[in-house]
């Protein structure tokens, strides 16, 4: 999440910026911004809606269950205008107008309503999304109540809240202000919005009498989303209570953790308290059984040196035994041989 993000509020995604009265300084911040995932509301050129307002632009013929591609020349905020016409069958049907760019330009796809002036009024607008590879917009008249994602709220608020921004990503689901057209002309347009290049895209009109089955499921998949947002925003509440109880007993998992190591460790200390205090008494005993031993021992030893009555006796008793034994040994051996 870009740190740009962290400066935003509520106010400041609200603004728009008229890329047309940018220069080209202003113009490349913005283009950075846009880059670092800041999320830049762009507003319409103020002189396509004039020329608009006057009934001075060119339309183009887009018939039904046609495509028509283009370059739009986005330095020059400008707009290619397209003229759907559709007669009753087709008005009570349903009618679907996709924009697409496998160039992944940014575009607007605008709706106008024709004034009693002979002018066209701007009535609708959606800004392009990024949808897998490819940049497309979409307005769907299917007499039912379809959505749009307005990114914007979603962005916002990741921005505030990270953690929780899933529980808003569904916030953004806003209600479509028109869900049918009138048989007759209907004016739309393609509005660059690029920074700096040309947008390149494919307009195309579609009756959805063809396609019974995909209006069905676009009907039921959105009503999906509709009770998914109500659940979501039921558990948000239960996610939080749950998040705030788990940050509670973590803290408290690590405080008992602590407090247990330090009862053990104080436990050990004790426990090698009493393992030094034998230690040094069975080092002290075996010096003073040793000491004994040795000066006992030196003591006779003294004693059998030491001149003495029975000292000397004993000694001169058994050097003559030694003599004695010795002659008779060396005696005996000469009468043998």
């Amino acid at each position: 999440m870009p740190k740009t993000y962290q400066a935003l509020d509520a106010d400041s995604m609200d603004m728009e910026i008229d890329l047309s009265n940018l220069g080209t300084v202003n113009t490349m911040f913005a283009a950075l911004f846009s880059k670092l995932g800041v999320p830049i509301k762009t507003t319409i050129s103020a002189n396509v809606l004039e020329e608009a307002l006057n009934g001075t632009v060119t339309v183009r013929p887009l018939p039904i269950g046609t495509s028509v591609s283009g370059k739009l020349q986005v330095e020059k905020q400008c707009a290619h205008f397209f003229g759907v016409t559709i007669n009753e069958e087709q008005a009570e049907s349903g009618i679907v107008i996709r924009v697409t760019s496998t160039a992944q330009s940014k575009f607007k796809l605008l709706y106008f309503e024709q004034d009693a002036n002979g002018g066209y009024g701007l009535a609708l607008q959606e800004d392009s999304e990024k949808t897998g590879k490819v940049t497309s917009a979409g307005m769907y008249f299917l007499h039912f109540q379809v959505y749009r994602m307005d990114s914007t709220m979603n962005a916002l608020a990741m921005a505030k809240d990270p953690e929780g921004a899933f529980f808003k990503r569904l916030e953004g689901l806003q209600p479509c202000e028109v869900s049918e057209l009138k048989p007759g002309t209907h004016i739309f347009a393609v509005y660059g919005d690029n920074f700096f290049k040309t947008a390149s895209y494919t307009i195309e009109a579609v009756c959805a009498k063809s396609y019974e089955d995909t209006t069905q499921k676009l009907k039921d998949i959105e009503a999906q989303i509709l009770r998914k947002r109500n659940e979501l925003r039921q558990f948000e509440a239960e996610y939080r209570k749950a998040l705030a109880r788990y940050q509670e007993v973590t803290e408290r998992y690590a405080k008992e953790k602590q407090s247990v190591d330090e009862l053990l460790k104080q436990r050990d200390g004790i426990h090698s308290s009493f393992t030094i205090v034998k230690s040094t008494n069975v080092s002290g005993t075996a010096s003073n059984l040793s000491n004994g031993s040795s000066s006992k021992v030196s003591g006779d030893e003294s004693k059998g040196d030491s001149p003495g009555e029975d000292g000397g006796s004993d000694g001169k008793d058994k050097s003559a035994k030694k003599k004695w034994f010795n002659l008779n040994l060396k005696g005996s051996d000469k009468r043998l041989i």
